[in-house]
């Protein structure tokens, strides 16, 4: 039943807002459409709260670093978009194309400076990033990249992307690794919720100046380290790592006949 509730506000609220987003885009500048989202970010983790009974405490919001930073978090779930955005004034971030398909929506993430890049990689997706994440930087914006690329199950990972590393040496910013065990209570993009107390942790920064093989090892052991722990505080399990699987495209790849 509360899952039910929250699919009729989750589609309701996307809609509305969405129309409403897509009227403050014809409008000069991105205040009003940044507004509009903003309360609609707000009216979605209420509703996760209030109808799917899921609460977000968060820890760590005393180690953000002053200034523009990068948040680099681990994906398991939709609301885990909405519960950073929700802490965050001005915050770009990066996000598949697949999300330019819905009707609309094309519109809202132009207008609101969203870096959108081609889900397959390639050099055409790092062109994209690099420019239009430079544009954010340039506004003194802080930026969230989900560095997997894709979202995963508890106790899933995938191999983390260089995208984040390419905007820390180049913006010079430092790197704010996020973990969660939201994925427990609202798994990936699934309709059925479990009631109980999420968390979202910020952890300590990483500092600008590392090699990308470091910078990349550091990132990946911050993130999928303390998530296998926020996993296992809420089940009472021992903690267990992760374990790494291939994204679709690897999957595709792999399974191809080797040329003759």
């Amino acid at each position: 039943m509360r899952s039910f509730a929250f699919a009729i506000a989750y589609w309701s609220l996307s809609i509305a807002y969405t129309l409403a987003a897509v009227g403050a885009a014809l409008l000069p500048g991105r205040a009003a459409t940044g507004w509009i989202i903003r309360r609609y970010v707000k009216r979605m983790v209420q509703a996760m709260h209030v109808l799917a009974g899921i609460r977000i405490r968060y820890h760590g919001e005393d180690r953000l670093p002053a200034g523009a930073f990068i948040l680099a978090a681990k994906h398991q779930s939709w609301g885990d978009g909405f519960s950073i955005y929700d802490r965050f004034e001005d915050l770009a971030f990066v996000t598949g194309d697949h999300l330019e398909k819905f009707p609309l929506m094309a519109t809202v993430l132009r207008k609101l400076g969203a870096i959108v890049v081609n889900n397959c990689g390639g050099r055409e997706a790092r062109e994209a990033l690099k420019d239009r994440a430079a544009d954010a930087h340039r506004d003194g914006r802080r930026i969230l990249i989900y560095p997997e690329g894709n979202l995963a199950k508890v106790g899933e990972k995938f191999r983390y992307r260089s995208g984040v590393w390419h905007m820390y040496r180049d913006f010079d910013m430092p790197v704010v690794p996020v973990a969660t065990n939201l994925g427990l209570f609202w798994p990936q993009e699934a309709f059925r919720k479990t009631p109980g107390t999420a968390t979202l942790e910020f952890l300590d920064p990483i500092p600008v100046g590392l090699a990308k093989d470091e910078f990349l090892a550091r990132l990946e052991a911050a993130v999928e380290d303390r998530t296998a722990e926020l996993v296992a505080e809420a089940t009472g399990q021992p903690v267990t790592p992760a374990v790494q699987v291939p994204t679709p495209d690897e999957a595709a790849r792999a399974a191809r006949p080797a040329a003759a």
